[in-house]
């Protein structure tokens, strides 16, 4: 089903009944890649476009799962209003452009958190019987209950001021370009109106293209074999001049993306441990 479509079950289904526990459903496909949706994607993040797929993109892949998954009563929560609070992923090898993908994705650790719930999408990409990716989208639901349980670990911190390393001029309309390429057409990423439903004075930048962008500015720098845990700050709202940081760390790099009024987005990125 089309991404589209199920915004929109989901918004019809957001009304009613909910299950308590979380459905123990796994939603698997297998993708083949399109080189020119990987390419507009490459362009529009900053990524070399090549053979070798970019570690974001393997969420990109996974995300159509995610939301087939939430769009249903059998979710504990409403998928309007959930908000995408931290993104954590392990691409064990490169992953060629060319090979054909297994996704699985399911929902676990359901818990609670001081100002609602938690619960994580987890995407897991196979090639032949071989993993290649793991991933973990954490999602808040806001004044939701859920069990008691112990607290996640913090997470990538904002690092001592110092220079950066980039200035980002984002436009009006860079999240309807991202929805395109993404499939996420939430719509408070798309109009200004629906943002200000949902208390924001205008459209906001999708967490994933910032941080897509911010690992692009590292693009050679690391292998296709990684690491990252991105920790989403305060929504970036569209049109915003932003600053990336870069700061080398002893096995990798720390992130960060500010403006004057706020950080948005904190971030580790390192290779991947074999074994």
């Amino acid at each position: 089903m089309a991404l589209g479509l199920l915004y929109a079950k989901a918004a019809a289904t957001a009304l009613g009944p909910r299950s308590s526990t979380l459905p123990d459903t796994v939603v698997r496909r297998i993708a083949a890649i399109d080189r020119a949706h990987l390419a507009a994607y490459a362009r529009l993040c900053g990524f070399r476009f090549g053979d070798a797929v970019p570690v974001p993109y393997l969420h990109v892949l996974g995300f159509p799962q995610q939301i087939e998954l939430m769009a249903t009563r059998a979710f504990p929560f409403a998928l309007p209003g959930l908000v995408h609070v931290r993104n954590t992923g392990t691409a064990h090898r490169p992953v060629d452009a060319a090979e054909r993908l297994s996704i699985a994705v399911h929902a676990e650790r359901l818990r609670s958190h001081p100002k609602g719930a938690q619960v994580d999408l987890v995407t897991e990409i196979d090639v032949a019987g071989e993993r290649v990716y793991d991933g973990r989208s954490t999602y808040l639901a806001r004044g939701a209950s859920a069990p008691l349980a112990e607290a996640d670990p913090p997470g990538p911190q904002p690092f001592e001021d110092g220079p950066p390393t980039a200035t980002w001029h984002l436009d009006a309309g860079l999240g309807r370009r991202y929805a395109r390429i993404s499939g996420d057409v939430n719509p408070i990423h798309l109009s200004p109106l629906a943002a200000k439903a949902f208390g924001f004075p205008r459209t906001i930048a999708h967490g994933m293209y910032t941080a897509a962008r911010a690992l692009a500015s590292l693009d050679g720098r690391l292998s296709g074999a990684l690491t990252w845990d991105v920790k989403f700050g305060k929504p970036l709202l569209l049109p915003s001049v932003v600053q990336l940081r870069t700061a080398p760390t002893g096995d990798g790099w720390a992130i960060d993306v500010r403006s004057e009024q706020a950080v948005h987005l904190t971030a580790t990125v390192s290779e991947a441990r074999s074994g």
